[in-house]
């Protein structure tokens, strides 16, 4: 008998599993790991994708490790978003204030959305890539501005926008994956889970 397949999520957002749960794989614990997020001095934005979903991947595998059912037995997957302008990271945004400035900032400009990957195999490999989409905004008015902030779309999103939701109307071009705006670039993310022996079709052929 084949041994069972686990797959962890080192993440808490609701839009990478809900992505996932597109692509048909569903993981069987979510392990959400508190971090500071904070760029070190000029750290680009590429890098610090890159960096963020790393530390969020060993600190899974740290956890776990020793345990009889997860260690040694588990794909490990975290990621990390970030929002950029030029070399100038957009952060997080927990308060209207910094939406606000966010929305500003991208309002009638181009933007980089960068998601980093990384996956921990069962037997320790560790491989990790990010993803780039440039994402351009129309103009915005103080109107839509202030209406998107009442609208709270905004709370927690890389940014300051979730490109799901409302903010949906605000794109005028975007080249690159439009999931990795989102949150999780879906074509990568199973490749990296295929090419590491994780059985992303199994589900499908339950049906549904």
């Amino acid at each position: 008998m084949a041994q069972p397949q686990h797959l962890i999520l080192a993440s808490g957002s609701p839009r990478r599993l809900e992505l996932l749960r597109q692509a048909g794989i569903e993981p069987e614990r979510l392990m959400p790991m508190d971090l500071d997020e904070t760029p070190r001095r000029s750290e680009h934005p590429r890098s610090l994708a890159r960096r963020l979903s790393g530390e969020k991947a060993e600190a899974a595998r740290a956890a776990i490790r020793g345990d009889p059912v997860w260690g040694g037995h588990s794909h490990i997957l975290a990621a990390d978003t970030v929002v950029a302008v030029g070399r100038r990271i957009v952060p997080k945004a927990e308060l209207v204030d910094e939406a606000s400035n966010a929305l500003y900032l991208l309002s009638g400009r181009s933007h980089r959305v960068f998601t980093g990957l990384c996956l921990i195999t069962p037997n320790g490999t560790v491989r990790q890539k990010v993803v780039e989409t440039r994402v351009r905004f129309k103009r915005l008015s103080k109107d839509e501005i202030e209406s998107y902030l009442a609208s709270g779309q905004w709370r927690g999103k890389a940014g300051g926008y979730a490109i799901q939701g409302l903010a949906g109307s605000f794109v005028v071009k975007l080249v690159g994956s439009y999931t990795n705006v989102v949150g999780l670039p879906l074509y990568e993310t199973v490749g990296l889970l295929t090419g590491e022996g994780y059985d992303v079709h199994f589900k499908w052929l339950e049906g549904n």
